[in-house]
């Protein structure tokens, strides 16, 4: 099954379209979608190398596009929904301590989601939720956005056959890999919360 995902990706990945299912799937990612933008990136560059720069470009925009929206699902939903319930609970002034704390670091926590396999989506919405300043959270994001896809382009570009062999031969443990980062990520934001 993960073959045939795989081998679909890559003939997706070479259709004329491609770059606009790259910057759906990118923009979706950072908001409310499971699934990263590298599982689309990797296999245009590897089906076209030429394009790796304007795929990496495309995700990073769409991607840090789409974190504004999970910025204004945090931000306009928290109002309606979030702030009754922690008021009934007893939970504000706790939600307020941990906003100055979320605020003072926000920056570097974006980053780092950004950066990382972490769910960027979960930090979009929670930088919302806090009003993190909506400059540095796109400061932050394209920086580690960018980083992080022209990263991947790069590597791609560079040693894209071997690249492509290596994945075809792991494909399921780098799927296992990912899948297990993905529920880490979930796990780790519920602890910390």
């Amino acid at each position: 099954m993960l073959q045939a995902t795989y081998d679909r990706l890559m003939r997706a990945a070479a259709h004329r379209h491609a770059n606009y299912w790259l910057a759906l799937i990118s923009f979706i990612e950072s908001s409310v979608f499971p699934i990263p933008p590298d599982t689309m990136l990797i296999p245009m560059v590897l089906a076209d190398r030429r394009n790796a720069w304007r795929a990496a470009g495309i995700c990073t925009a769409a991607s840090v596009l789409g974190g504004l929206a999970g910025y204004a699902i945090g931000a306009l939903l928290y109002e309606a929904v979030g702030l009754p319930l922690l008021e009934f609970y007893g939970y504000a002034e706790k939600f307020a301590a941990f906003t100055a704390q979320y605020n003072e670091w926000g920056a570097w926590i974006v980053f780092g989601a950004g950066i990382t396999p972490f769910p960027y989506k979960v930090i979009t919405i929670a930088s919302g939720v806090t009003h993190l300043d909506l400059a540095i959270f796109v400061i932050a994001s394209v920086l580690a956005r960018g980083i992080r896809f022209y990263l991947v382009a790069a590597l791609c570009w560079r040693f894209g056959p071997a690249v492509q062999k290596t994945i075809e031969k792991n494909l399921g443990l780098w799927t296992t890999a990912a899948f297990l980062l993905l529920v880490g990520g979930f796990a780790l934001v519920k602890y910390l919360g």
